[in-house]
């Protein structure tokens, strides 16, 4: 694990594949940490530079003390790739990492090479869906959102399948410090990028899942047809984690998409 001081936070970051090798970040999920990418690692580092970090107030990076926003997750985004030395890179996120990938499309279009838009949407929920998980958390912990959440991010088939990997996801979530959980809720409460995703210009690729409940599909339409030029791909029988429900064939999307392998 690498640590690195960004607009006075650190941040945690892993690094896997060739230096010399394209650059691809992969940003997380709201209440998960740079882990639930583990299943991605292997293919992506055979022919790039993949970057994980935890967002602030997840995992292992800092715990902000006030709410906060798309632009400043963006902000410790950039100064990430500004300590890595790397100008442009290929993006991918998830859910709150899907819709921190979108500010940096829309706001710093030089920085992406080529984009993937997961299980995201222009806008998360709605403001008294994100004051009601700030409430709960603050009045009970994590354990007062565990069961609702783990229930959002995976299936019903995945769940009885796969207990053990809904487990891991849980105590990561139940492991995240509850101010840096309600900092996060607060980005997404206020976070609305409708009137401005039409400017993304980067390569998109739009991946849903079909049982999704926290970012239905037709969101997901939404985007695709703001994006010019974007692809949409509806992955069947995953919900919002699809790169935990479907991770062979989400590998493959972003292999085909990214290119399997490039050098910077």
């Amino acid at each position: 694990m690498n640590f690195v001081t960004v607009n006075g936070l650190q941040l945690a970051y892993r690094i896997d594949g060739a230096d010399v090798a394209a650059p691809l970040v992969l940003l997380n999920a709201l209440g998960t940490d740079l882990r639930m990418w583990d299943e991605q690692v292997a293919a992506l580092s055979a022919g790039f530079r993949v970057i994980r970090y935890d967002m602030r107030g997840h995992g292992r990076s800092g715990i902000p003390h006030e709410p906060a926003s798309l632009e400043q997750l963006g902000h410790d985004l950039l100064a990430l790739l500004d300590h890595l030395g790397i100008e442009r890179a290929h993006v991918c996120g998830i859910s709150l990492g899907g819709i921190v990938a979108l500010w940096l499309a829309i706001h710093h279009p030089e920085r992406v090479e080529r984009a993937v838009f997961a299980n995201t949407a222009a806008r998360i929920g709605s403001e008294a869906l994100w004051e009601g998980r700030i409430a709960a958390v603050r009045e009970g912990g994590m354990r007062a959102v565990r069961g609702a959440v783990i229930a959002r991010l995976f299936s019903d088939h995945f769940r009885a399948r796969h207990p053990e990997r809904v487990c891991l996801f849980g105590d990561m979530l139940s492991a995240t410090d509850p101010a840096g959980y309600t900092a996060a809720c607060a980005a997404l409460r206020d976070g609305d990028l409708r009137a401005s995703v039409g400017h993304i210009s980067a390569p998109s690729l739009i991946l849903a899942g079909a049982l999704d409940q926290a970012t239905p599909p037709a969101q997901s339409e939404e985007l695709h047809a703001a994006i010019a030029g974007s692809e949409l791909v509806v992955l069947a029988e995953a919900a919002h984690l699809s790169n935990v429900e479907q991770p062979e064939i989400f590998n493959t999307y972003l292999l085909q998409w990214f290119g399997s392998r490039q050098s910077a």
